[in-house]
């Protein structure tokens, strides 16, 4: 009797999970994607409804100095949780109204649970299917990404070349424990984080001289080249470690 309940808990603990519990997770951040997008609720994450809105939403702040920054909080990781691509102008409204310090804080907090919340999601789904259908040296490359995954989280986080729902969902296709993608998420996007709070932190007198011009403020007028080569510097220094571990292995590892 013992050992049928112990092999029918064993195939329990085997048993793969229906194709509907894997996939109802990312089920539900296309879902809500869809319908934030059906909503227009995109309208509100751009500089055109801060610029317009500015007043109103400082003053609300000031009215409410606890709920303000943790309903932003809320938003900020349930907005990259359904993989709106409006991390940066967040960002931005973050520095703006509640300065670069407690903004980029808030941001890197919120955006690090958001994107834990969304690599779950992608990796229930799609766990296995990369090692299933690719063989040779991409998957010798896979391999290495599983090998040493927080330093390449953290060169993919420094350096935003790719968007920053890409990066949370593209690591769910390889073996990476939640604590190291949530590790090399949080310090990766701390200079960027800081950096875009900052620049929204100034972001008034922008609006202003936009205004004054008669156009509307874009990123642009933010983002320098000086600032794209900062972010490219800080991505080639995390980066050394990885290329000096490869170098330093053998032909045969």
């Amino acid at each position: 009797m013992t050992m049928m309940q112990t092999t029918g808990n064993d195939h329990h603990a085997n048993a793969k999970p229906s194709p509907v519990k894997r996939f109802l997770p990312l089920l539900i951040v296309f879902a809500g994607l869809a319908g934030g997008y059906g909503l227009g609720l995109h309208q509100y994450l751009s500089l055109e409804f801060l610029s317009e809105s500015r007043g109103f939403l400082r003053g609300f702040v000031v009215q409410n100095p606890l709920l303000a920054p943790l309903g932003f909080a809320v938003l900020y990781a349930t907005a990259v949780a359904f993989s709106f691509p409006a991390a940066s102008i967040l960002t931005l409204f973050a520095g703006f109204l509640f300065g670069w310090l407690l903004g980029g804080a808030l941001v890197a907090i919120a955006a690090t649970i958001g994107a834990s919340a969304v690599f779950l999601a992608a990796r229930g789904a799609l766990s296995g299917v990369l090692a299933q259908k690719i063989g040779g040296r991409v998957s010798r490359m896979a391999k290495g990404f599983e090998e040493d995954a927080f330093n390449y989280l953290l060169v993919l986080r420094l350096a935003p070349v790719f968007p920053f729902w890409v990066v949370n969902i593209a690591p769910a296709l390889f073996n990476v424990p939640l604590r190291t993608y949530a590790t090399a998420t949080f310090l990766g996007i701390l200079p960027g984080t800081f950096a875009y709070a900052y620049l929204g932190h100034g972001l008034d007198s922008v609006i202003v001289a936009a205004a004054e011009a008669g156009r509307e403020v874009t990123l642009g007028d933010l983002v320098t080249p000086q600032l794209t080569f900062a972010f490219a510097a800080l991505a080639l220094v995390a980066a050394i470690p990885v290329a000096v571990k490869k170098l330093r292995r053998s032909p045969d590892a």
